[in-house]
């Protein structure tokens, strides 16, 4: 089996460069294929017709060929409109804007987000669940999401909160997901017992093994704090039950050896490890350019040649940036935004402030109301009428928009799109080695993870 990555991706043009705005031609070991935006449709193509649709001089010449071969659409399945008024599925409160890390590169200025240190109140957090089942009906699941800062640095109010929102929810019978972003540095013992309990997804912040880890995510003064957290986070790796624990990596240009990381964490139990590049900070210290991008998608597609040789014989390598691309091709993935931020998901400032998302706590730029004002429905539908992916420049023309959404909105307010070459080349090596996962025999059981498992 070739490798997906030619040598031109560190040092030369990225894969997946985008030439028609409405499809992505690309030939592996298997012949020709072309990914048909509308839709998010994989086709095999003859070698005659795919030499035909490849020589389109423009995206007016590419439409006529897709009309002449049938794979035209009859109508859009995405317009131009925002959707009307979204109802608030899931909420992420940051009951601690205060942390006990001082890590290199925090998004949240070590939890702070620039202001004072502080707790949620315990009313403030139950008044957040009050109204996220005030937005819903009895048969829309809802999801309850902590961070911080450091979230379990106010343990009492989590549990709380928890504990009245599953209660809430069981009166209505409706369906609710709790999750938790930590440092793993204030684990518990008895913490594992009532992630469990709750069927949390727990989410863990490390960087990479200890000597790489402890350089970018020390505590406040320098100290180490890899060893401290695999001590806290183990006895919720060990744990069999409801709760999966997860590690996710922050990339920066220092910690780019991402196939010892994936490797090394998956040792010690993570159920997943995935990748994020470190995009925005508020010093610019982390931040990932465009030499670091190209180094990271290399590293990237490493992980993703190694999961693919794993399954093939059988064996589990849970590598979460894969298996969620996976899935979404599997299941036509086709979206106008990146994700819920602004729609149906918003964050809650420790003061009761209603953000965009966690990333826009006490960033006016994200606003949309208070507990006590309640939602402000006219910023959320201006939020969504200006960020619509038709809208933005230059996603409206890319092959790409449709898996991307956009780009995260506090990632692109910050600092424009640095890494649209990195996303397009992940997608593209995603796409072929759907296209070999898919054909292969031996597929079987593992790739149940993204529901294309028999």
């Amino acid at each position: 089996m070739s490798s997906a990555m030619p040598p031109s991706v560190v040092g030369g043009p990225m894969l997946g460069q985008p030439k028609y705005r409405d499809v992505h031609l690309f030939r592996d070991d298997g012949g020709g294929h072309l990914f048909l935006v509308e839709g998010s449709q994989l086709f095999d193509l003859a070698d005659e017709t795919f030499d035909r649709f490849v020589s389109a001089t423009d995206d007016e010449e590419m439409s006529k060929l897709l009309r002449v071969s049938g794979l035209a659409p009859e109508a859009p399945r995405i317009g131009d409109e925002p959707p009307g008024n979204v109802a608030v599925r899931a909420l992420s409160l940051a009951i601690a804007q205060k942390c006990n890390l001082g890590c290199t590169y925090c998004y949240a200025q070590e939890g702070s987000f620039g202001l004072a240190p502080r707790n949620m109140a315990v009313e403030t957090a139950l008044a957040s669940v009050d109204l996220l089942i005030s937005e819903t009906t009895p048969d829309e699941r809802i999801n309850l999401a902590f961070l911080g800062g450091e979230p379990l640095v106010n343990r009492a109010v989590l549990r709380k909160a928890t504990e009245y929102a599953a209660s809430r929810a069981a009166e209505r019978d409706q369906a609710i997901g709790f999750s938790i972003t930590t440092n793993g540095t204030l684990i518990e013992p008895d913490d594992a017992a009532f992630f469990d309990a709750y069927g949390f997804a727990v989410t863990v912040s490390l960087d990479g093994p200890a000597d790489v880890h402890d350089r970018l995510r020390p505590f406040k003064g320098g100290r180490a704090s890899f060893e401290r957290i695999i001590e806290r986070v183990r006895p919720l790796l060990t744990f069999r039950g409801r709760m999966q624990t997860s590690a996710r990596v922050t990339v920066t240009p220092d910690n780019l050896d991402l196939l010892r990381t994936l490797d090394e964490l998956l040792a010690l139990g993570f159920h997943s490890v995935g990748f994020s590049p470190m995009l925005t900070s508020p010093t610019g210290r982390g931040e990932m350019d465009r030499s670091a991008l190209r180094a990271m998608l290399a590293a990237m597609i490493e992980c993703g040649e190694k999961f693919e040789r794993k399954t093939m014989i059988g064996e589990r390598y849970a590598f979460s940036n894969v298996l969620t691309a996976l899935g979404e091709l599997h299941h036509g993935s086709h979206r106008p935004y990146p994700c819920g931020a602004g729609g149906g998901y918003l964050g809650v400032s420790a003061d009761g402030e209603l953000a965009a998302c966690h990333r826009f706590v006490g960033d006016a730029v994200g606003g949309m109301g208070s507990l006590k004002a309640g939602i402000d429905h006219a910023r959320k539908a201006a939020w969504l009428q200006d960020r619509h992916v038709h809208r933005q420049s230059p996603c409206a023309g890319c092959w790409a928009r449709y898996l991307c959404g956009g780009g995260c909105y506090h990632e692109v307010t910050a600092r424009g799109r640095p890494a649209c070459e990195f996303i397009r080349g992940w997608l593209h090596f995603v796409l072929q080695l759907y296209l070999r996962l898919t054909s292969a025999q031996n597929r079987l059981p593992l790739l149940a993870d993204v529901g294309m498992g028999p």
